[in-house]
């Protein structure tokens, strides 16, 4: 019943013109700032220890700003859902194509390196239209059940695969076997002893070792693809040149290939601090010795 009502709402917002519906986010976002004030507390605290050079004033127009591209994130979605594939294909710019098909032609596969950055979700369900190549994700279901369904029928219409969180691994080494993309996102908390401590923002953060041994045992080269929104409503999604596998799966070479894959994502943040995904406790675990107070 959810689902048909949101399916429902999506046919409505993709009759409207694109620029009323991106006003009609921005609304919403604004909203979510002023008078939900969504995880306002958490995440001015987050950027004010990732940017100190920052004035409060910044941090907080950058959390406003935040809630506003994530309207706009939703909007899109739900436009997608309601029909408009080719109208946001459209407006679409991709830059760096040459390097998906250089390592296509490897004929190993890649690992799609991305991040909660940008429109993420929408990234997922165009890359197979944009790429030309199928794309696998590695995802834990939703904790809300209705947009849990809408999000795999989503991915289903658009020709992606889903891999459940349980079973990526092996799952995942088979779609690189077959020459396919696997998406891979490194950019939120693991678990105190299922993840390496890097730097991330000027603070160490736990995270998931599971790009850099499956790239090593599967020979597979890691692929950056972010998404990111301009001032001006367009959306460009750069390709990056290609990283090689690292050389072993030695827990040092894992920990330094996984700080070299987290810059990649840290320099874009830096640049663009609104389009990240605060709202993720990403330094939750703390090294061994570090005070909790610390995992803000």
């Amino acid at each position: 019943m959810m689902v048909w009502m949101l399916q429902k709402i999506a046919r409505w917002v993709a009759r409207l013109p694109a620029a009323k519906a991106a006003a009609l986010a921005r609304f919403g976002g604004m909203l979510l700032a002023r008078v939900v004030r969504l995880r306002r507390t958490y995440v001015l605290g987050a950027l004010a220890r990732s940017f100190p050079d920052k004035t409060s004033a910044e941090h907080r127009a950058i959390y406003v700003e935040m809630c506003r591209q994530q309207a706009l994130n939703a909007m899109d979605l739900l436009r997608y859902a309601g029909g408009c594939e080719a109208e946001l294909s459209a407006h679409l710019q991709v830059q760096g194509l040459e390097h998906v098909a250089a390592v296509q032609a490897r004929g190993r596969g890649a690992l799609v390196l991305t991040a909660h950055f940008g429109n993420y979700a929408l990234l997922a369900l165009l890359v197979p239209r944009l790429f030309g190549y199928p794309l696998a994700i590695i995802a834990k279901p939703l904790k809300n059940r209705t947009l849990n369904e809408l999000w795999w029928n989503l991915q289903d219409r658009a020709g992606v695969h889903g891999i459940p969180a349980h079973n990526a691994y092996r799952a995942s080494v088979r779609a690189l076997r077959r020459n396919e993309l696997v998406g891979f996102m490194i950019d939120q908390n693991r678990p105190a002893g299922q993840g390496v401590f890097i730097d991330f923002l000027g603070r160490p953060a736990s995270t998931t070792p599971g790009l850099a041994v499956m790239s090593a045992h599967a020979g597979a080269p890691v692929l950056p693809v972010l998404i990111r929104r301009e001032p001006d409503g367009r959306q460009v999604v750069e390709v990056r040149p290609p990283l090689d596998p690292p050389p072993g799966r030695d827990p040092e070479t894992v920990r330094s290939f996984t700080a070299a894959c987290s810059r990649i994502i840290e320099e874009e943040i830096r640049k663009r601090p609104e389009q990240w995904l605060w709202l993720h406790k990403r330094w939750k675990s703390r090294p061994p010795g570090e005070k909790r107070s610390e995992a803000v």
